[in-house]
């Protein structure tokens, strides 16, 4: 059985899934990364994929789950920062992205330094899209251990898959041994939910092998958006609620699509496990205050206990 872990994109939501995978690791014993054969990641999902699976001088995990955790909660307001010249002008980001990436690159500078994607612990899969030639771009560790012109640095990936647009400029990665380049955003503008991209990824080389996934979301908006207001929205009364749509609509289509693929092979035996929180107050992806933070924590606590006796099936699965 090949074990699969997908992680949704949401920025500082990514501290949900963090915790639901601390209380995994804490169940097994053991890190993620020797759950898991494969862990597909999109924007925040990349970045915790990334940090599960960078290995120390020993070969080890430096990070845990938890480490992860912590990640968000003392570095979100670091990645998600602009100076008050910035705000200037960029006329309020008007004119320019809402952040400079300079906070976002300190942060992954420490966290990777100069670790490469070969090195990765379980067989990784991250998402983005090359605006350039319009089209979706996957980093994939099986093919960086193969291909030295694609091993890219963890830091490399890691900035391609968190450029989201209109919160960060897209990253510019450079092809090895050519002029040439990748212009790369974040992969949440086609697959937010990157569950179905992992699927695919294991039947098309595993094509026999049976397949165990678990996908976590980081929150799926459930404020209601009245009709009598929404007739009178514009194309600026659409932007906001437009982008959760789509990414919500885009998830809940991946889910379903999966658990048909996937259905359990009998009473108590799953084969797919979706985990995701319902929030009935909106929390923007960039909002890393204290206050936040506490309530997204408060989310995933609710989370692992609503889910107790579906994660201790699951752990089971996972070590044996």
């Amino acid at each position: 059985m090949i074990k699969v872990l997908s992680l949704d994109g949401g920025g500082i939501r990514g501290i949900i899934p963090a915790m639901v995978l601390a209380e995994i690791e804490k169940r097994t014993r053991k890190p993620v990364s020797l759950l898991f054969d494969l862990i597909a990641g999109t924007s925040t999902g990349g970045l915790l994929a990334l940090g599960l699976t960078k290995p120390d001088a020993e070969g080890k995990p430096e990070f845990s789950a938890a480490d992860m955790v912590r990640l968000y909660e003392n570095h979100g307001r670091e990645i998600f920062s602009r100076s008050c010249w910035y705000r200037i002008t960029s006329l309020g980001f008007l004119a320019d992205y809402k952040y400079p990436s300079d906070g976002m690159k300190m942060v992954y500078a420490g966290y990777f330094g100069r670790t490469h994607l070969k090195e990765a612990l379980c067989n990784l899969l991250i998402t983005a899209y090359e605006i350039e030639i319009r089209t979706p771009f996957f980093f994939r560790s099986s093919r960086a251990r193969e291909r030295s012109d694609y091993d890219y640095t963890m830091q490399d990936v890691a900035f391609a898959a968190t450029a989201a647009p209109t919160y960060f400029s897209p990253y510019k990665l450079g092809i090895e041994g050519a002029s040439e380049y990748y212009a790369l955003i974040d992969g949440g503008v086609y697959a937010n939910n990157p569950g179905m991209c992992a699927y695919t990824e294991v039947r098309s080389k595993h094509p026999g092998e049976d397949i165990l996934m678990l996908s976590i979301g980081t929150g799926e908006q459930k404020t209601p958006l009245p009709f009598d207001e929404a007739e009178r929205w514009g194309l600026a009364g659409w932007v906001r609620p437009l982008m959760n749509i789509v990414f919500d609509g885009v998830s809940d289509t991946v889910d379903y699509h999966l658990r048909l693929l996937l259905p359990p092979e009998g009473p108590g035996n799953p084969r797919y496990y979706r985990l995701q929180p319902e929030m009935k107050q909106e929390c923007q992806l960039d909002d890393a205050s204290p206050e936040t933070i506490r309530k997204l924590k408060m989310h995933a606590r609710i989370l692992i206990e609503t889910n107790s006796d579906a994660l201790d099936i699951l752990c089971r699965q996972l070590v044996h």
